[in-house]
């Protein structure tokens, strides 16, 4: 399973690549996204024209939950990272749990920051 993040998803409503057509191709193959990415999608959606968009997008798409799984698992993620010295913020930390509690690779811009998450498949923009 592919899940997109949150600045993929923006990029696509925008239209621009280099993930809007990798979107589009996703999207029609079962594409996903986290309540955290939906979240923040929505918030940042300020006229009913992109709140309309928001919410078009996000039928389309699997919606994963923030259960307690994945909860445990950011949780894990966070702790490590800051740790370490380099944590990644807790929206961050949120998408990458609920990734690995599900198995899924994760499509994302962010690559600097989630790299930092060893267990954390990066889906490959072609």
């Amino acid at each position: 399973m592919i899940v997109a993040d949150t600045d993929v998803l923006i990029e696509f409503l925008r239209g621009r690549d280099p993930f809007a057509e990798r979107v589009a191709v996703e999207i029609r193959r079962g594409l996903a996204t986290t309540a955290v990415t939906a979240f923040e999608l929505l918030a940042g959606a300020h006229t009913m024209r992109q709140n309309r968009a928001v919410t078009d997008l996000l039928d389309g798409l699997t919606v994963l939950a923030l259960d307690t799984p994945a909860a445990a698992s950011a949780a894990q993620v966070r702790k490590t990272l800051e740790k370490s010295g380099v944590g990644i913020g807790m929206a961050d930390s949120l998408i990458a749990g609920i990734c690995l509690s599900c198995e899924a690779a994760l499509l994302t811009g962010n690559v600097k920051h989630f790299s930092r998450v060893p267990e954390l498949v990066l889906a490959r923009n072609p």
